[in-house]
């Protein structure tokens, strides 16, 4: 069964003290050596003798905002504000030696074309006093593995020689892949690399729901969808390739709306995402839903994706209220028939409707409490559903998910790790301070979480107290 999970607040500490000074035996206990960042790696050469640099007694000192940057954390976490007004950052990506690469979308009004931002941290006080930038079109994805840095536009995923260490390319970038689809509702790329050399491309549908009419009261859907031939799911590709297309990819999973949360758990190398779900069941059926079910269905649905059966997508949803996919009313359903969503993938774990997944990560680092290890958290930009939202708030949080071998952790539930991205202004999403995209491990374990709306990137670490 799956576990369906409410919103729920809890005793965040806000306002830890600005500066965090740990003795060198407790630092590196706290950060140990973690050979596996996620979407990050090992070492950092510049920032850890920069710290030291700060410390003559052999301490290491670790700086922190007084107020976490302005958002909340359990107790005994703090964060500084390692980069800010950067503009629309999406998902990053930590080197070995420590250095973040953050990519960049154009800006929301088109005024700002986008690129990727270097970012390094000299000092080791936790803010980046070093950038630079390069590219000349905004994207989504970003992942740096044996010394070259992959870019996801919308259209087509680059490949740049940048060996750890530098933060701008050696050469001109490569074209991995080229001509993806980039029309319609979702258009950006998440791109994973795994350890067999495979580099993994969410391509997300056109469409909220395959309609004749997309989001056109009662208009019936396609069938059968001809998205999912060549969107909605997620493509394989080489990574050492060059001038690649679709067609040259293999289609590893079907059936699955918009996974911009995408990660493999290195534990096991095995591919999870959370999907975005689909929205405007009352909108676009008036007649078979009520209003809350506007805000209430359907779930997020995370997934264990290993390709071997549909997802669903458009012809199911999850509803979290009945625990199984029911048929879509575009294909005859009245939001209780199951019929053929009997025979399609169920998620591993149900998060609340229209949160908007963004990022995953698996922590793999020392730094955090053993709690931590090995589990997932999972970046929501919030919902656009409910404008005037107060409390706890529809996503606009980073959560923290517990895993038990390859699956969430049976009965387990989320918790909120950090909040108060949104601020006090309304209405949401339009007048909210920040917005959770993505996440990266950095090589002592600390935590890197991107922001879209005011381009802030904030560093969380561990203290104890």
């Amino acid at each position: 069964m799956v576990r369906i999970l409410k919103r729920s607040g809890g005793a965040w500490l806000r306002g830890l003290s600005a500066v965090l000074v740990l003795n060198a035996a407790a630092f590196s206990a706290a950060c140990g050596d973690d050979s596996d960042g996620g979407d990050g790696a090992d070492g950092a050469d510049d920032g850890a003798d920069g710290a030291d640099d700060g410390a003559d007694d052999g301490g290491t000192v670790a700086m922190c905002d007084a107020d976490n940057g302005s958002i909340t954390l359990p107790d005994g976490f703090c964060a500084s504000v390692f980069a800010d007004g950067l503009g629309t950052a999406r998902h990053l990506t930590v080197t070995p030696s420590g250095d973040v690469f953050v990519a960049l979308a154009d800006s929301f009004d088109g005024s700002t074309v986008g690129e990727v931002v270097a970012l390094r941290d000299t000092d080791g006080d936790g803010v980046a006093d070093q950038e630079d930038r390069f590219g000349d079109a905004g994207g989504n994805g970003i992942a740096w593995a044996g010394d070259q840095l992959f870019f996801a536009q919308d259209d087509a995923i680059l490949r740049y020689d940048l060996p750890d260490g530098e933060l701008l390319p050696v050469a001109e970038p490569e074209v991995v892949v080229g001509g993806l689809p980039a029309d319609g509702d979702h258009v950006n790329k998440t791109i994973v690399l795994s350890d067999s050399g495979e580099l993994m491309v969410n391509i997300g549908s056109a469409s909220n729901s395959c309609q004749e009419e997309n989001r056109l009261v009662e208009s019936p859907g396609q069938e059968p969808c001809p998205e999912l031939d060549v969107r909605a799911g997620i493509w394989t590709f080489d990574a050492a390739g060059t001038d690649q297309v679709q067609e040259d990819g293999v289609h590893f999973a079907e059936g699955l709306r918009n996974m911009v949360a995408l990660a493999i758990n290195p534990g096991t190398g095995e591919l999870f995402g959370v999907q975005n779900g689909r929205d405007q069941l009352y909108d676009n059926w008036p007649e078979l839903y009520a209003p809350e079910d506007e805000l209430e269905l359907p779930s997020e649905e995370l997934f264990l994706i290993d390709g071997a059966a549909p997802y669903g997508w458009p012809y199911c949803y999850h509803d979290p209220f009945l625990d199984e996919k029911v048929l879509a009313p575009e294909y005859g359903g009245d939001g209780v028939i199951v019929d053929l969503c009997a025979d399609v993938v169920a998620p591993d774990y149900a998060f609340p409707a229209h949160w908007a997944p963004l990022g995953m990560l698996f922590y793999t680092g020392d730094m955090f409490p053993e709690q931590y290890q090995s589990g997932a958290f999972v970046a929501f930009h919030g919902s656009r559903f409910e404008p005037d939202a107060t409390g706890a708030l529809p996503g606009y949080n980073v959560v923290f998910l517990p895993f038990e071998g390859d699956l969430p952790a049976a009965g387990a539930d989320f918790e909120i790790f950090a909040d108060d991205f949104a601020g006090d202004a309304r209405p949401l999403p339009d007048a909210a301070e920040h917005r959770p995209v993505a996440l990266a491990q950095g090589p002592d374990g600390e935590l890197y979480i991107s922001d879209d709306f005011g381009g802030r990137i904030w560093r969380v670490i561990y203290t104890g107290e």
